[in-house]
């Protein structure tokens, strides 16, 4: 169970991400380039964190090659899984992508076994059948379905879930968070510095990327050739980037408080809120036994916290 304190912080995760996903996706509309909408983000998220150490909000950590060589497969999931996000919201509605997205607490169950070896209960793996089929259900009636959007959602599933179960054995051992800082005397002072460095970790793996996929197609001028709002883009872009960074912390430092199964579960009252609010923001078309397949999926998500 979350204390009061957490769910504060799981409320203001959820208005984050909402904001940021419904501004993300009007930025994909006019200008599809996920890659380079991503790496802006992890720009954006790199750019905070050096202010940060700067200004000394918090502490500039020293950091072992060795420790380094430990979150390099964090980073590289996280960028994954923001990545296959963008690709997604970029290809379906928002609230499909959701929907699809709501199989998070599947592939966490699956992977906490693995990793971490925390096997799931009869009741959680009897919760995991209707999730399943309404995403399914959901699926077969989607509007705006299309493979390379289905697919993408179900990928960043995967490898959002596979950096929230490693990065939780990163946090529980003490040889790698707690050195972080010499005046450490917190593990979430820990954890926002295992986020920061995770976060210039993505930003450097995916701007090369970004550049030989889609080239450079940001700049002021390209946006006019377009024949798109230059200002309009820049600010909404950075507003995008600036919930997506502030999100994702706090996500990062209720993970640490929880497990990865109850992370995700929680995830669920954000998803209802995004997805109805999608549905109303830019008025997607639902049919009614997509509607019912959503609420199953939804459905099996809350029985598993029960």
């Amino acid at each position: 169970m979350l204390s009061l304190g957490d769910s504060v912080k799981a409320e203001i995760d959820r208005q984050k991400e909402e904001f940021d996903h419904h501004i993300r996706l009007q930025v994909l509309k006019v200008y599809p380039y996920p890659v380079t909408v991503t790496v802006v983000q992890f720009a954006v998220g790199t750019l905070l964190v050096i202010l940060m150490w700067t200004f000394n909000l918090y502490k500039r950590p020293k950091v072992s090659g060795a420790q380094l060589a430990a979150i390099v497969p964090l980073a590289v999931v996280h960028t994954l899984g923001n990545l296959f996000t963008n690709m997604s919201l970029g290809k379906v509605a928002v609230s499909f992508t959701h929907t699809i997205k709501a199989m998070e607490p599947f592939f966490s169950v699956v992977l906490s076994a693995m990793f971490l070896g925390e096997l799931p209960t009869i009741w959680v793996v009897g919760s995991l059948l209707p999730i399943v089929g309404g995403v399914a259900l959901a699926s077969a009636t989607e509007v705006s379905f299309n493979w390379a959007g289905f697919w993408s959602a179900m990928a960043s599933n995967l490898t959002n879930q596979s950096r929230n179960v490693l990065s939780k054995k990163v946090m529980v051992n003490k040889e790698v968070i707690s050195t972080f800082s010499d005046s450490y005397s917190s593990r979430i002072c820990g954890n926002i510095t295992l986020f920061s460095i995770i976060t210039i970790m993505s930003f450097i793996l995916l701007a090369p990327v970004s550049l030989f996929m889609e080239g450079v197609k940001f700049t002021p001028a390209y946006l006019q050739s377009a024949g798109l709002n230059v200002k309009e883009v820049y600010i909404r872009s950075l507003f995008a980037a600036l919930c997506f960074h502030a999100y994702q912390q706090v996500s990062y430092m209720i993970l640490q408080r929880v497990s990865p199964v109850t992370h995700s579960v929680g995830n669920c009252v954000k998803r209802v809120v995004v997805i109805v609010s999608s549905v109303i923001f830019f008025q997607t078309p639902v049919s009614p036994i997509n509607s019912l397949g959503t609420g199953i999926a939804l459905a099996g998500v809350f029985c598993i916290q029960e």
